[in-house]
C-alpha cells in the first residue's frame, strides 16, 4: 500500500504520541530502556497504523499478521503503540514494570496475551519467527498471505542463535517472513562496531541467500516501499536493515549508547516531553 501525504502526516503525529508515552512510562517506572524505544517509534507507527493486518477488537483473529519483538527490552515502544492502536487503555501504560502489571519489563505473553511471544533473551526472536513461518507453510502452503514480521536489534546479532535461524530461513526461502533490524549502532556496552563489529552486515545476509534492503528507519516512505518490495519477493526470505537514531526526537538522548538501558530522571523527562511537544507543533504547522 502506498502512502499519501496525509497518511505520512498522520503517522508522524502517531510516532510523536508514542514517543511522549514512552517518556511518561519510563518516568512512572523509574527504570527501563530509553534509546531503542524512541528510535523505533516511526517503524512501529507505520506497522500498526498502516501495514499490519490486525484487529484490536479481536486480537486472536486467525488471519492477522504476526509481529515478533525479538529485542524485548524495547517493549515500551510496543506497549505504547498497542495502547494507541486500541488494544488497551493508554492509562495502563503508567503501570510499566510495576508489581502485578501486565506490562512487564520484557514482554510476557502470559501477562499480556495480545503479544505473539514472550521475549527477553536476545537472539531468540528470529528462531521463533522462523518456526511460525514453517508452521504457516505446513498449515496454508506456499500461498499464505499472512506475514510474519520479526523486529531485531543490531546488538543481538552477536548471539549465535540468530545465525542458526538465518541459515534455516535462507534455505527455506520463507516469502512471508520479513525481518527488520534496528541498525542504531549502539548496545549496552558501547557502539556495536567497537564491541563486536557487524559490518559488512548486508553482505552477510546476502551470503545466506536473503533478500536485503537498507533504508532510513525514520523515513516512512522508504520503510513502506521496502516492506512492499519484500512482500513481492517469493523466492527468498527478506530482511530490511533500518538505520535509526537511538533516542530519536530528544537531542540530549540521540546517538548516545549511555541511554540504551537507563530511564530519564524527572528533570530529563520534563525536558524530553517539552522537546517532543515542540516537535508535535512543528508537524502540525508544516501540514496545515
Amino acid at each position: 500500500m502506498m502512502l499519501t501525504e496525509d497518511k505520512i502526516d498522520f503517522l508522524a503525529r502517531k510516532a510523536n504520541d508514542i514517543r511522549q508515552s514512552i517518556i511518561k512510562m519510563l518516568l512512572a517506572a523509574g527504570s527501563g530502556h530509553t534509546a531503542g524505544p524512541l528510535g523505533m517509534a516511526d517503524i512501529l507507527a507505520l506497522l500498526y497504523f498502516h501495514t499490519l493486518k490486525h484487529d484490536p477488537k479481536n486480537p486472536a483473529w486467525p488471519e492477522r499478521d504476526r509481529l515478533v519483538l525479538s529485542n524485548g527490552h524495547i517493549c515500551p515502544v510496543l506497549y505504547a503503540t498497542l495502547a494507541h492502536a486500541g488494544y488497551f487503555p493508554p492509562e495502563e501504560l503508567l503501570t510499566l514494570r510495576k508489581l502485578g502489571s501486565r506490562l512487564q519489563g520484557h514482554p510476557h505473553r502470559d501477562f499480556l496475551p495480545v503479544l505473539e511471544t514472550s521475549s527477553g533473551p536476545l537472539g531468540s526472536g528470529l528462531s521463533q519467527a522462523v518456526g511460525m513461518a514453517l508452521a504457516e507453510r505446513l498449515d496454508s502452503g506456499q500461498s499464505s498471505n499472512r506475514f510474519i514480521y520479526c523486529l531485531m536489534s543490531d546488538g543481538e546479532l552477536d548471539a549465535g542463535n540468530t545465525w542458526e535461524a538465518v541459515l534455516l530461513a535462507g534455505r527455506e526461502k520463507f516469502h512471508n517472513l520479513i525481518a527488520i533490524i534496528d541498525r542504531n549502532n549502539i548496545q549496552i556496552d558501547g557502539f556495536t562496531e567497537d564491541v563486536l563489529p557487524l559490518e559488512p552486515l548486508a553482505d552477510k545476509f546476502r551470503a545466506f541467500n536473503w533478500h536485503v534492503q537498507e533504508v532510513d528507519g525514520h523515513n516512512f516512505e522508504q520503510v513502506n516501499n521496502a516492506i512492499n518490495e519484500a512482500k513481492a519477493v517469493f523466492n527468498q526470505t527478506s530482511v530490511i536493515i533500518a538505520h535509526t537514531i537511538p533516542g530519536k526526537g530528544v537531542a540530549e538522548f540521540e546517538r548516545k549508547f549511555e541511554w540504551h538501558g537507563k530511564p530519564p530522571n524527572k528533570e530529563e523527562g520534563a525536558m524530553a516531553l517539552r522537546e517532543l511537544r515542540t516537535l508535535a507543533g512543528k508537524i502540525k504547522s508544516e501540514h496545515e
